[in-house]
């Protein structure tokens, strides 16, 4: 008798890039631009949306989708509280968000009335890096006390993303963080990785970041 062996994962992967890619094209549809936003639980993601929001709202209509492994609200209440459509997906425990996932988020939203939508991905250095969900960029929050030994733990999360921010720069006095090693760490996995140096307490580097962002956003509607 011959034994056959199921390819579980990759027919999972295959749909959920399928997936994927419809809602890339549902969000190019309606002209907007949209990131994915990646990083361990308390990297400071939510606070740099916030200051991202703040400096980019009046010149964009701005979103976010937020994914959470717990039906909590504190990270939506607090876009919303900025006057900023916000969704909250709850995983029911999954560590990350998929492309189903972000299908039913940006369902809920009116893609026409907006031009940049964030998605703010489930705090994990691992899961989401497996699983494409159809936005038009990747981005990895790291932090000075996360330590600067990241990328050589967790090399996958930094593999063919589009830019990382190194978050809490206003600690590095108070740190033991070499960023030199952790560059080098970086550049083996991602060569010429543009890498912005926040801090969301200071507000430096913040235009750089943003200007980053509003480039990306006119190339895409070029």
């Amino acid at each position: 008798m011959t034994i056959q062996k199921v390819q579980v994962v990759e027919r999972i992967l295959d749909a959920n890039d399928q997936i994927a890619e419809q809602n890339k094209k549902k969000l190019d549809q309606a002209g907007v631009y949209s990131i994915n936003i990646m990083a361990s639980p308390g990297s400071g993601k939510t606070s740099v949306i916030l200051r991202t929001i703040e400096k980019m709202m009046g010149e964009y209509k701005i979103a976010v989708i937020e994914g959470d492994t717990a039906p909590v609200t504190i990270d939506a209440d607090k876009i919303t509280a900025m006057g900023i459509p916000a969704v909250q997906i709850n995983t029911g425990g999954q560590c990350h968000l998929d492309a189903n996932l972000l299908e039913r988020g940006i369902s809920a939203l009116n893609l026409n009335e907006l031009d940049l939508v964030i998605v703010e991905n489930v705090g994990n250095l691992i899961c989401p890096a497996s699983f494409k969900i159809g936005t038009h960029a990747n981005v990895v929050i790291s932090s000075i006390p996360e330590g600067d030994d990241k990328p050589y733990k967790y090399p996958n999360i930094y593999r063919g993303i589009d830019t990382l921010i190194l978050n809490k720069i206003d600690l590095l006095p108070y740190v033991d963080f070499r960023k030199e090693y952790f560059k080098q760490g970086i550049e083996l996995l991602n060569p010429g990785l543009s890498i912005f140096e926040l801090s969301c307490k200071t507000g430096e580097g913040f235009n750089q970041w943003i200007e980053w962002l509003k480039s990306r956003i006119s190339k895409r509607n070029s």
